[in-house]
């Protein structure tokens, strides 16, 4: 059963982003304490993400600092577990952001050698 999601009208943006997902590190797919999880940013506010509940997800400080400023598409291309698990966790992504990591996940299998 999924976290509640808090009354949108109360809950801080963190708080409601956490929740939705389920107080679990989109990448590495663990459980966290509240404290321990970050928010971050899918598409880097650098690059022209914004900080809205479709750009953010709930990332646990090892993987935050792993992603750094990378976009989610980039950072996921070569990481077939952690695309996974965001492809299967990050429900609230917008979905143009999902399809450019799938995108390039499918880009980076073809230059692959067989």
């Amino acid at each position: 059963m999924g976290a509640r999601v808090p009354d949108r009208e109360s809950a801080s943006l963190r708080e409601r982003v956490l929740a939705r997902d389920s107080f679990r590190c989109v990448y590495c797919g663990e459980r966290f304490p509240e404290p321990q999880l970050t928010l971050d940013h899918v598409e880097p506010r650098m690059r022209g993400g914004d900080q809205s509940e479709g750009n953010l997800v709930a990332a646990c400080r090892p993987c935050n600092a792993l992603k750094g400023s990378a976009p989610a598409w980039s950072f996921l291309a070569e990481r077939e577990v952690e695309r996974e698990n965001f492809l299967k966790l990050a429900t609230g992504v917008w979905p143009r952001l999902r399809r450019a990591i799938e995108e390039a996940a499918e880009r980076a299998a073809k230059r692959r050698p067989r």
